[in-house]
């Protein structure tokens, strides 16, 4: 089970209060799949769109491959993602009623087949973020401090 990072959303974490998980196939070119061993993939302004019982990843950016000829793929293409019909029905009714969006936050290979992790999410709004970040540096405070009440010992 090597999994091997490709690009990670980290804005996604920022923006977003992140819920259920769901790991999802991608259906992919030849030159696609090069660019993306090659590590050249942003997922920084990606979302999931529900189509016609379908999930689609839309605005992620995979570059073109560089050593592609006339047949190279479209770097800012919409890709299908493979998910179970059941997964998909659970997510179509939670998206349609209470108002989620679904987040790419990872790419990655697992068993040398490209996978994508998509989130379940719902947007922070800026007093979240700013308690976020204030939570944070609290926590990196108290570990110093911890830190440095170990070494004196």
């Amino acid at each position: 089970m090597a999994e091997k990072l490709i690009a990670d959303n980290r804005r996604a974490r920022h923006d977003y209060h992140l819920l259920d998980r769901y790991e999802a196939g991608l259906v992919l070119t030849g030159t696609e799949v090069k660019s993306l061993r090659e590590g050249r993939a942003t997922l920084q302004r990606a979302y999931a769109d529900l189509r016609d019982g379908e999930v689609w990843l839309v605005g992620a950016h995979i570059s073109t491959y560089d050593q592609g000829n006339i047949a190279n793929h479209d770097p800012d293409r919409d890709r299908k993602l493979l998910l179970h019909t059941k997964e998909i029905a659970a997510l179509t009714g939670k998206v349609r009623e209470r108002g989620f969006t679904l987040v790419p936050t990872r790419l990655y290979f697992k068993n040398g087949r490209a996978k994508v992790e998509i989130a379940l999410a719902r947007g922070k709004e800026t007093r979240d973020k700013r308690t976020d970040i204030a939570k944070r540096d609290a926590d990196r405070q108290i570990e110093r401090v911890m830190k440095g009440a170990k070494s004196r010992r």
